[in-house]
């Protein structure tokens, strides 16, 4: 299984405290609509560590059902814990998605060896099961070193990794190392571009909720040779990319997709709508480009 394209880190949809099913559903038929080549369902951004262990289930088999096949399906499923990061990476699988996602150990702040030997635990408690290394330490507080990651490399189970670090140097590194064995994913969409033309296979976005089929055009313009097309779709899109993470994400995404009418603009505290400046900026970005009449 190889990861390649345009995969988005889908929100949950709430209404009323509850997960609102419907709207999930229309969100991921609205993306798979915008040509991307999967969805990732409670990752950070799906606001999972506020969902309960029945509610996580039933979002990964809404993304798995609604999805159908026409799509790769990814869902989160590391913890701080190696033990619980075992047993939900064994829970999504039995649900049916195509890969797991696993964050570094958060807090825990773990050394690379100790990075080594959790990534190692989880893939001998889930033996074949592929799943994606993802570096983002600042919400971790841990940085995944491109020498621990082309040790992992060699693990049949890891087939890509999503790198968030905002280093593009060691995104270069992995991509010099162990970029025959393993994709490398853009963790951040204003990264996306120059990943790609450092070597980098694809992107998990943020923006492809609410621009998905400009993501995939991004990624599919420079595929074809065509990088000042796609430089100049880069630079239309920056300033999205840049309200989309001017307010705890995914506060503004959320904003976004409420102006456009897919959900409500709903969040679980510790997390709150938008302020009203933000929700200008973002009213106004959507209308510039064309996505609000």
């Amino acid at each position: 299984m190889r990861l390649v394209g345009t995969h988005v880190a889908l929100v949950t949809p709430f209404k009323g405290g509850a997960v609102d099913e419907d709207a999930l559903r229309g969100l991921i038929d609205h993306v798979i609509d915008g040509g991307v080549e999967g969805i990732v369902p409670c990752g950070t951004t799906g606001e999972t560590p506020t969902l309960s262990r029945t509610e996580i289930a039933r979002v990964i088999s809404i993304a798995v059902e609604q999805a159908a096949g026409r799509v790769t399906v990814i869902a989160g499923s590391g913890s701080n814990s190696t033990a619980a990061t075992m047993e939900n990476t064994r829970a999504v699988r039995e649900l049916g998605v195509d890969a797991a996602l696993i964050a570094t150990p958060y807090y825990n702040k773990p050394s690379q060896a100790g990075l080594v030997a959790h990534y190692e635990a989880v893939a001998n408690a889930v033996p074949g099961f592929p799943f994606v290394l993802y570096n983002v330490p600042g919400r971790t507080g841990c940085n995944l070193l491109p020498e621990t990651v082309e040790k992992l490399s060699h693990r049949d189970e890891v087939i890509a990794v999503k790198e968030a670090s905002g280093d593009l140097s060691q995104a270069q590194s992995i991509l010099d190392t162990c970029g025959d064995r393993l994709t490398v994913l853009s963790g951040d969409d204003a990264l996306s571009l120059p990943m790609y033309a450092l070597g980098g296979h694809g992107v998990i976005t943020v923006a492809g909720n609410v621009v998905p089929r400009e993501m995939s055009e991004l990624h599919r313009i420079f595929q074809s040779g065509d990088l000042t097309g796609a430089a100049a779709l880069q630079s239309r899109l920056n300033p999205l990319f840049e309200a989309l993470f001017c307010e705890p994400n995914p506060q503004p995404c959320k904003a976004a997709l409420a102006l456009m009418g897919h959900m409500e603009n709903e969040l679980r505290l510790p997390l709150i709508p938008v302020t009203g400046g933000t929700l200008e900026r973002m009213r106004g970005v959507l209308t510039e480009l064309g996505c609000l009449r």
